[in-house]
């Protein structure tokens, strides 16, 4: 498994599903139209296919470290499209998640 592969793709998972939830979020909660849902429809849609793309083989270890990676995503792109400023919690958590995918993704294994 390379880290430097995994990482982009997990960036990459990262921005089509937060962006394709936020995308249907303002298509419905903020009244901006179907074309709006359409599109985050679409981009859920490409989340799914980035995460096939892992080097590691094994469905569950992808989405659970995928997990950590939403987490601490999601915070991000509140701070950088919404205007949200986590809290010190919120960004303790996220250190714990992003730890987690660490040891999810990256710990040496034996064959």
């Amino acid at each position: 498994m390379t880290v430097t592969r995994s990482l982009p793709l997990f960036a990459l998972a990262a921005l089509a599903e937060i962006g394709g939830a936020w995308l249907v979020w303002q298509g419905v909660r903020e009244h901006r139209g179907w074309v709006w849902i359409g599109a985050g429809v679409v981009a859920l849609g490409l989340y799914g296919f980035v995460a096939t793309l892992q080097p590691d083989a094994h469905f569950g270890r992808i989405l659970a470290a995928y997990g950590g990676v939403f987490v601490a995503g999601s915070l991000v792109w509140g701070m950088a499209v919404d205007g949200f400023r986590p809290d010190r919690y919120d960004v303790i958590g996220a250190l714990v998640c992003l730890v987690g995918v660490a040891v999810i993704m990256y710990a040496p294994r034996s064959a």
